[in-house]
């Protein structure tokens, strides 16, 4: 997801997606600890994801 797509949606839009990643965040990091998984760069890119929304909810 670009910059522009996240400045795109509204404040309840990107809480809502906060969420969503954080889960998803959660689900990938308990499932490479049981068995590490193909890539472990999603997990990164899930985090900086997360980071990129707060920044710019805490923008708005």
């Amino acid at each position: 997801m670009e910059n522009s797509e996240i400045r795109s949606l509204s404040a309840s839009e990107i809480q809502e997606r906060i969420v969503a990643e954080k889960e998803n965040l959660t689900k990938l990091q308990f499932a490479h600890n049981i068995s590490p998984i193909e890539n472990p760069n999603r997990i990164r890119e899930s985090k900086r994801l997360i980071a990129r929304l707060k920044t710019i909810l805490t923008a708005k």
